[in-house]
Protein backbone atom coordinates (compact mmCIF):
# COMPACT_ATOMS: atom_id res chain seq x y z
CA UNK A 1 0.00 0.00 0.00
CA UNK A 2 1.14 3.37 0.26
CA UNK A 3 4.10 4.87 2.53
CA UNK A 4 1.47 6.99 4.80
CA UNK A 5 -0.23 3.89 5.90
CA UNK A 6 2.29 1.49 7.71
CA UNK A 7 1.42 -1.77 9.16
CA UNK A 8 2.16 -0.72 12.22
CA UNK A 9 -0.62 2.41 11.44
CA UNK A 10 -2.98 -0.27 10.26
CA UNK A 11 -2.72 -2.08 13.60
CA UNK A 12 -2.82 1.10 15.84
CA UNK A 13 -6.63 1.32 13.76
CA UNK A 14 -7.22 -2.09 14.00
CA UNK A 15 -6.57 -2.28 17.12
CA UNK A 16 -8.19 0.98 18.28
CA UNK A 17 -11.55 0.54 16.25
CA UNK A 18 -11.78 -3.26 16.11
CA UNK A 19 -11.39 -6.28 18.55
CA UNK A 20 -7.97 -6.54 18.49
CA UNK A 21 -4.97 -5.69 16.32
CA UNK A 22 -5.72 -8.86 13.76
CA UNK A 23 -9.52 -7.80 13.61
CA UNK A 24 -9.38 -6.76 9.67
CA UNK A 25 -13.08 -7.92 8.26
CA UNK A 26 -15.51 -6.18 11.46
CA UNK A 27 -17.11 -3.09 9.96
CA UNK A 28 -15.99 -0.84 12.72
CA UNK A 29 -12.33 -1.36 11.80
CA UNK A 30 -12.89 -1.19 8.34
CA UNK A 31 -14.82 1.96 8.25
CA UNK A 32 -12.07 3.47 10.65
CA UNK A 33 -9.37 2.44 8.31
CA UNK A 34 -10.99 3.81 5.13
CA UNK A 35 -11.57 7.22 7.14
CA UNK A 36 -8.22 7.34 7.62
CA UNK A 37 -7.30 7.01 3.86
CA UNK A 38 -10.14 9.53 3.03
CA UNK A 39 -8.51 12.12 5.13
CA UNK A 40 -5.37 11.24 3.66
CA UNK A 41 -6.68 11.72 -0.08
CA UNK A 42 -8.39 14.88 0.78
CA UNK A 43 -5.47 16.60 1.94
CA UNK A 44 -3.86 15.17 -1.12
CA UNK A 45 -6.46 16.84 -3.50
CA UNK A 46 -6.39 20.33 -1.75
CA UNK A 47 -2.61 20.62 -3.40
CA UNK A 48 -3.08 19.02 -6.34
CA UNK A 49 -6.79 20.31 -7.53
CA UNK A 50 -6.41 18.60 -11.17
CA UNK A 51 -5.81 14.92 -9.90
CA UNK A 52 -8.54 13.42 -11.30
CA UNK A 53 -7.71 9.70 -10.78
CA UNK A 54 -7.63 10.22 -7.12
CA UNK A 55 -10.35 12.31 -7.29
CA UNK A 56 -12.13 9.14 -8.67
CA UNK A 57 -10.74 6.80 -6.08
CA UNK A 58 -11.87 9.41 -3.53
CA UNK A 59 -15.11 9.31 -4.08
CA UNK A 60 -15.02 5.35 -4.50
CA UNK A 61 -13.49 5.05 -1.18
CA UNK A 62 -16.42 7.36 0.36
CA UNK A 63 -19.14 5.02 -1.39
CA UNK A 64 -17.58 1.94 0.19
CA UNK A 65 -17.27 3.52 3.87
CA UNK A 66 -20.96 4.62 3.04
CA UNK A 67 -22.02 1.36 2.26
CA UNK A 68 -20.47 -0.15 5.36
CA UNK A 69 -21.85 2.20 7.16
CA UNK A 70 -25.75 1.38 5.89
CA UNK A 71 -24.81 -2.18 6.84
CA UNK A 72 -24.29 -1.38 10.10
CA UNK A 73 -27.01 0.45 10.94
CA UNK A 74 -29.53 -1.95 9.52
CA UNK A 75 -28.28 -4.77 11.77
CA UNK A 76 -26.79 -2.84 14.72
CA UNK A 77 -28.10 1.26 15.28
CA UNK A 78 -25.75 1.28 18.62
CA UNK A 79 -22.38 -0.06 17.28
CA UNK A 80 -23.15 2.62 14.44
CA UNK A 81 -24.21 5.48 16.46
CA UNK A 82 -20.54 4.46 18.17
CA UNK A 83 -18.54 4.47 15.39
CA UNK A 84 -19.76 7.38 14.26
CA UNK A 85 -18.86 9.19 17.45
CA UNK A 86 -15.37 7.51 17.45
CA UNK A 87 -14.61 9.13 14.34
CA UNK A 88 -16.39 12.47 14.58
CA UNK A 89 -18.37 11.45 11.40
CA UNK A 90 -21.68 13.19 10.25
CA UNK A 91 -24.74 11.32 9.29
Amino acid sequence: MANYLTSDKKQEIFGQYGKSNADTGSPESQVALFSYRIAHLTNHLKQNKKDYSTQRSLLKLVGKRRRLLDYLKATDIERYRSILKALNLRK
